[in-house]
């Protein structure tokens, strides 16, 4: 097989989950994904610069941001799920305020069950409340139990976050 048909293959999960987001390293044919442990990255000009940091690039600019490694990680993960992309977090509650910040806003209710673990209980009984988003944790449970505890003028999403 050529690099062409290569790149054409439709790969199965497991090829996926080792080789998606990555291609071998040009320079050493290191098959791996190599761990880049830089937590800055150089710009070449101020004019790259000005287009990485205004988003017209897509670029590595500082490792909080971005990196080669997370990115392959990212691409990776969006193969196996069948997505255009993916977000790497460092935690599941920085995930969670991700998903409840992109989908809600102030003035926005969040219902959900009220069995939750307790950081998720606290960002959303204490902490989204601070950015005029409400929780509302309702007795709901099950996935049927939810369309009973929206009350037909909540704003936002139902979640579940169930122990």
């Amino acid at each position: 097989m050529n690099a062409a048909q290569l790149q054409e293959r439709e790969w199965g999960f497991d090829t996926l989950a080792l080789h998606a987001g990555q291609e071998p390293d040009s320079a050493t044919g290191a098959r791996a994904v190599p761990i880049y442990q830089s937590s800055s990255f150089v710009l070449g000009d101020t004019a790259r610069a000005s287009r990485l940091f205004s988003l017209e690039e897509v670029g590595n600019v500082y490792t909080r941001i971005m990196n080669p490694t997370q990115t392959a990680f990212e691409e990776r993960l969006a193969a196996l799920e069948g997505g255009v992309g993916a977000l790497a977090t460092a935690s599941g509650q920085a995930a969670i305020t991700y998903a409840i910040l992109n989908i809600a806003q102030a003035g926005d209710e969040i219902v959900s069950s009220a069995t939750l673990y307790g950081g998720t209980y606290n960002l959303f009984h204490h902490t989204l409340p601070k950015l005029g988003i409400i929780g509302s944790l309702r007795g709901c449970v099950g996935s049927g139990e939810f369309q009973e505890c929206h009350n037909g003028t909540d704003q936002g999403a139902l979640w579940g976050d169930h122990r």
